[in-house]
């Protein structure tokens, strides 16, 4: 698996569209539970990686994002816009991470549209979280 320092860093981007990243998570273990070397997990990542080549996306991997009962994992982020959790991804899962990435980075609203998301980003989405932006102060 490659590490942190292999994928693009964040200044490397192309100026199409705008930045997102998408983070998979390595820990992940196949629909098996298998502890084996490399995880299902890392290998999204690689695939992932391999997927967004030549695209303004950034691909990096987590150690853990918390949502072992999903199974394999990934969130994609842009800055000042939702981020998005999804989880039940399969190893093939990689195209649909780079199509959704690319949704997003198109999207006007800061949204990744419905109409288009892969299938398994429409089934898999656990959370959205709103940027802090937005957010309303309770104090």
């Amino acid at each position: 698996m490659k590490t942190d320092a292999e994928f693009p860093p964040r200044d490397e981007a192309a100026s199409a569209g705008a930045e997102v990243t998408v983070l998979v998570c390595s820990s992940c273990r196949d629909e098996n539970g298998s502890d084996m070397r490399p995880r299902a997990g890392e290998k999204l990542a690689d695939d992932t990686l391999a997927a967004a080549h030549g695209l303004p996306i950034h691909v990096r991997s987590v150690e853990c994002l918390g949502n072992c009962k999903r199974r394999l994992s990934a969130a994609m982020l842009r800055d000042g816009c939702w981020s998005y959790v999804f989880g039940d991804l399969k190893p093939d899962s990689a195209a649909d991470l780079i199509t959704g990435a690319q949704l997003f980075a198109n999207a006007t609203d800061g949204l990744i549209p419905w109409r288009g998301r892969p299938d398994s980003l429409k089934r898999g989405l656990v959370a959205r979280i709103p940027p802090l932006s937005i957010t309303k102060d309770l104090t």
